[in-house]
């Protein structure tokens, strides 16, 4: 059976209460957010990234996001760097950019584009938002246990239903995932070979594979209705867990720090400009 909680380390992060861990996600996704700067995003980005090797999150899987993340984050700087002249121009208060090459005329539908250089460093900045909000998740919620997580989740006065969808979902992960691999390796015995196949017919591979599985997860589904039904599922939080769920003095120094962080960074950002997208680069 494969397990959904890949951190195997023990670390500090492993021993935090979840509700310290929803705070540090709430805030450090915030804050990437609020950041126009690469400068600042990068430095975020990088963070987070030894964050989640020292908790114990696996090589592997931050191989796998940077593999599947590439050709989305080259689409944004392409993007960025041709069509974002506006929003640069009023970030910038100016309205010249600095041209890197243009499109020749004569080229169809794109012909006559210019890329700029303030819009690649502004598809950096989206490029460094969006990796630090995909890496803050596995470091919550790979180094808790499901069950640790809905109990901080319920002590946190989150409704109880959410919870459950939340760790139902979380718990259906690691069987789609079983149920991918048997289907591969059905099709393996039957002489299909993935590794020799064009990216073209594997994909075309991979969209049979939804079918089955859809399927199977609809019956899983109604099975779970009917297994809630005929134990009367309320959806109340006054009940009684066998798990428990304790802020200790570190849970409270996270949260303070995780706080002043928040507080530091606004007043930075809207006082001294640390964080806007000029800053360090075009100031």
């Amino acid at each position: 059976m494969m397990k959904f909680e890949t951190v195997e380390k023990d670390s500090i992060f492993t021993r935090l209460d979840f509700r310290t861990k929803l705070l540090m996600m709430a805030v450090i996704t915030i804050i990437a957010f609020v950041w126009e700067s690469p400068v600042t995003g990068g430095i975020l980005t990088l963070i987070v990234g030894i964050s989640c090797l020292f908790a114990g999150v696996k090589l592997e899987y931050l191989n796998t996001v940077f593999k599947v993340m590439i050709p989305f984050y080259i689409l944004i700087i392409i993007v960025m760097g041709f069509f974002n002249v506006s929003q640069v121009q009023t970030l910038l208060n100016t309205e010249t950019l600095t041209p890197i090459f243009s499109v020749p005329e004569n080229w169809f539908w794109i012909g006559g584009l210019t890329m700029n250089q303030e819009g690649i460093v502004y598809g950096l900045n989206i490029v460094f938002k969006t990796l630090t909000m995909v890496l803050i998740i596995p470091l919550g919620i790979f180094t808790t246990d499901i069950n640790d997580m809905v109990v901080g989740m319920v002590k946190a006065k989150i409704p109880y239903k959410v919870v459950f969808i939340f760790s139902s979902t979380l718990r259906f992960f690691p069987l789609l995932l079983e149920e991918i691999q048997g289907i591969l390796e059905a099709q393996r015995l039957r002489g299909l070979a993935l590794e020799k196949m064009s990216i073209f017919k594997k994909i075309s591979v991979y969209a049979t594979i939804a079918v089955p599985l859809i399927l199977n997860a609809m019956a899983k589904s109604q099975k779970l209705e009917v297994v809630l039904q005929s134990k009367a599922f309320s959806g109340s939080s006054k009940r009684t867990y066998l798990h428990e769920s304790i802020l200790t003095q570190t849970d409270y120094i996270f949260i303070i720090g995780f706080v002043l962080l928040f507080i530091i960074a606004t007043i930075l950002y809207f006082q001294w400009g640390v964080g806007q997208f000029p800053w360090l680069i075009y100031s």
